[in-house]
């Protein structure tokens, strides 16, 4: 059967990708504009080089037969491994974070690449992997998520490596691994934030010693505590072995989670930098450190507030224009977006990403190959988490980790990664009745 790969491409999710990516350079040539009406940078000429190349990307990938791409995952995955190690040890620093690769007066950041490399190897794990036992099963796309974040995390990147939880919790998720497993992993992950923040708000925003916060925050308590929880955690689990008791189930995971938060914030304290520990902290009070780690979402907020209903036009932004705005070609596009295209531009963004992620879904839905089910979880997790923290940051809702608005923001490596993996979504809905060929 020859594939009419023309007549099932999917034009609506391409022009979406394409709406968003000239959207994008709009907004950045009205970001290089000043108060004069003097344009001062020329970032947009880039970002139309690499929507085009991202674009031509998105088309050949569409294409092409994504199952064929089963096969080299594994060697896909080694390579990501491989080029993480050698950014960790000769990559260029860009803003604090070591995390670039200088190629003439290019700099491409393959921790970006790196998230659909990873995609495409759980999946063909989680594929492949359908009759383990559950646990041993989760604790294996675990580790396979671990080693690219840790070696992110000593980047230091933490909105970069953010991006991997929630791609692997949802297609673990999607792949049927008990819900129980994944909620352990966000509770962990959730109490593992507050043990993190907690000296460093009672600093900033309470402004005075709590003797709670401050027993808590005591590296030798945290040693003591872990020693107490792990032996608790052990107790529990020989009992539910011995006695198949529920509640001693219960007594290991719950303790186990404190054991494992808390050595997991004793070692963010000493890896994240100050100002990674104040994003958390501003989150909660912006107004704690207004002229300096809070001046940018309190700017962002008050751009997002000022642009109304229909907006104040297109290069006519004040808190743009006049510099008030910080990073507004990067993680706060959309508030220069906002504060001139008003919430009428907000809502045609929104509804544009809104059709990207009902096709990923229908995707999802309508595909026969497993391979092909599993990679469309990772994308769409990938893509959500991206407009949800991007839009939540700029709007004051959730803590600035760096992630760039997909298809908006500036940024070669991120741009042509998301239209990359748009054009893999796109080959598994062409092909997603066809049934010809298997990968080996």
């Amino acid at each position: 059967m020859k594939l009419k790969i023309f007549e099932k491409f999917d034009y609506l999710l391409m022009i979406c990708v394409l709406f968003l990516g000239v959207l994008g350079i709009l907004f950045l040539y009205s970001a290089g504009v000043n108060s004069d009406g003097v344009l001062e940078s020329y970032e947009y000429k880039r970002q139309i080089v690499w929507v085009s190349i991202g674009f031509s990307l998105m088309c050949l990938l569409a294409m092409l037969d994504y199952r064929k791409y089963e096969r080299y995952a594994l060697a896909g995955y080694v390579a990501m491994i491989v080029i993480l190690l050698y950014v960790r040890l000769f990559g260029k620093t860009v803003k604090g974070a070591k995390s670039w690769i200088g190629i003439g007066g290019l700099g491409i950041q393959p921790s970006e690449f790196c998230k659909v490399l990873f995609i495409m190897y759980l999946a063909r794990y989680l594929k492949r992997s359908s009759k383990e036992q559950p646990l041993v099963r989760f604790l294996k796309a675990a580790i396979l998520m671990f080693v690219p974040v840790a070696l992110i995390l000593l980047q230091p990147d933490l909105g970069t490596s953010s991006v991997f939880i929630p791609v692997f919790l949802f297609m673990c998720f999607m792949a049927n691994i008990p819900l129980r497993y994944i909620l352990i992993i966000l509770a962990a992950g959730f109490l593992t934030v507050i043990l993190t923040v907690l000296p460093a708000y009672q600093e900033k925003i309470l402004k005075r010693s709590v003797r709670f916060i401050t027993i808590l925050s005591n590296t030798k308590f945290r040693i003591l505590m872990v020693f107490c929880t792990a032996i608790i955690t052990i107790i529990g689990a020989i009992g539910q072995i011995i006695f198949k008791k529920r509640y001693y189930y219960w007594i290991s995971i719950i303790f186990g989670i404190l054991m494992v938060s808390l050595v997991l914030a004793t070692m963010a304290g000493k890896v994240l930098k100050p100002y990674q520990m104040m994003r958390l902290i501003i989150f909660m009070d912006p107004y704690c450190d207004p002229r300096d780690s809070g001046w940018n979402i309190i700017q962002s907020m008050t751009a997002i507030g000022s642009g109304g209903f229909w907006g104040q036009g297109f290069l006519d932004g004040i808190q743009s224009h006049r510099g008030f705005l910080p990073e507004q070609k990067t993680d706060f596009i959309f508030s220069i977006m906002s504060e001139e295209s008003g919430f009428v531009g907000g809502m045609l963004l929104f509804a544009a990403f809104f059709i990207i992620m009902i096709r990923i879904i229908h995707v999802l839905k309508t595909t026969t190959n497993t391979y092909g089910f599993f990679i469309s979880a990772g994308i769409l997790g990938m893509i959500f988490f991206h407009f949800i923290v991007n839009v939540g940051m700029v709007m004051g809702i959730m803590p600035i980790t760096g992630i760039p608005l997909p298809f908006l923001s500036y940024g070669g490596s991120a741009l042509i990664t998301n239209m990359a993996a748009m054009g893999i979504l796109m080959s598994i809905n062409s092909r997603r009745l066809d049934f010809t060929v298997t990968a080996t």
